[in-house]
């Protein structure tokens, strides 16, 4: 199995590192410019990054007048980040370079409400697994990061109040990770690394609310490009009050949550309820698909609902765009009952320029944001 290790740079060195891996900077002037370092400065960290194999310098990069420079960017051998995006029955796991590509991406069964110790090192021996039949030769494991469908505190990395995972309130998920490996550990919450994921995929946008519709219901914010966490629970709207003709309750213990109504595991139940045979929220979209009416039916009234609570945030907000990702976003009736609500019912200033489309990086959203965020953490 490749080694972990930390990765070694020292204080200016990690900014301009950070720069090439993400795409702002492919020259040592355009470095120079970003950082806002003489260039002489960045000439001699980049000659450190490239003595220490982080970097690579090869190729020409784009011209700005005069002679094209050298192009620089992450050597493939600087490292690897293990990721994964944890869901109530599976999880996508991912090795990514320190530019976020993706090396493998694998999804597997795993049941959170096992509780976390087991589902922890359930995913630290899949990493390992990945590590062992994916990783180059040589090339060591650099920090790990996971998306958890629940608060999280940012301070601690600790689940708080999770309605749908029993027995993780308050357990330290970061903590635990970091015995396996010693490494630095990302928890994050998953609409908000869908919400960064994503976000490299609107470029010009720097507003963006991004919706996860799976067994639960999160939403993800880019305010002015960077993720608002507020104190962890930005974002929440699963638990916001809605009307409805009947009352439901919410695992939160509260009646008439959008999530008792709106989420996969609500339009699940109801959906059993009539005789139908359906185990995850991506066979409700396959009923949709198939033009089942009693499926249509309550996709259609789940997004009216969705719709109905994001009003009054793009009225607040007024973002660039929403973003609809998760397995019900392939459900077209919720995102028409989204827009229906929200183009109606917004003012004409907030919607003039909306766009309220289905995800651009699909499935592996989270995994993404959690790579760049992930990146972060390792440069820190």
């Amino acid at each position: 199995m490749t080694g972990k290790e930390r990765l070694p740079v020292r204080g200016a060195q990690g900014d301009l590192l950070r720069l090439v891996a993400t795409g702002q900077a492919e020259s040592r002037a355009e470095l120079s410019r970003l950082s806002g370092l003489a260039p002489s400065s960045v000439s001699l960290r980049v000659e450190e990054l490239l003595d220490a194999a982080l970097l690579v310098e090869e190729g020409a990069g784009t011209s700005r007048g005069g002679r094209r420079p050298r192009r620089l960017r992450v050597s493939p051998t600087a490292g690897l980040l293990a990721v994964a995006d944890l869901g109530a029955h599976h999880a996508r796991l991912a090795l990514l370079d320190l530019s976020g590509v993706p090396l493998v991406v694998e999804e597997r069964p795993c049941d959170i409400a096992l509780g976390p110790e087991a589902t922890l090192d359930w995913m630290a021996a899949a990493f390992d697994d990945l590590l062992r039949s994916h990783a180059p030769p040589g090339v060591p494991l650099r920090g790990v990061g996971t998306s958890v469908p629940g608060p999280v505190d940012p301070a601690t990395g600790r689940v708080v109040s999770p309605s749908r995972m029993p027995g993780w309130n308050a357990f330290p998920v970061a903590d635990h990770l970091g015995a396996h490996y010693d490494l630095p550990v990302l928890v994050e919450n998953d609409a908000n690394l869908m919400a960064v994921g994503e976000a490299r995929a609107w470029p010009g946008c720097d507003n963006l609310m991004v919706l996860k519709a799976g067994s639960g219901i999160g939403c993800g914010l880019i305010v002015e490009g960077r993720l608002h966490r507020g104190r962890g629970a930005a974002g929440d709207i699963s638990h916001v009050r809605v009307r409805a003709d009947s009352s439901a309750m919410c695992s939160c213990g509260h009646p008439d949550c959008l999530e008792a109504y709106a989420s996969g595991a609500a339009l699940m139940g109801a959906l059993a309820d009539q005789g139908f045979a359906v185990h995850r929220p991506a066979d409700v979209a396959a009923l949709v698909a198939d033009a089942v009416p009693e499926a249509t039916a309550l996709v259609r009234n789940a997004g009216r609902l969705i719709g109905e609570v994001l009003t009054v945030l793009v009225n607040f907000i007024n973002p660039d765009a929403i973003v609809v990702g998760g397995s019900l976003s392939g459900a077209e009736p919720l995102i028409s009952a989204v827009r229906a609500a929200v183009y109606e019912r917004c003012l004409p200033l907030a919607t003039r320029d909306l766009e309220i489309a289905v995800t651009r990086t699909g499935p592996d959203a989270a995994l993404l944001g959690a790579g760049s965020l992930l990146l972060d953490a390792v440069l820190a």
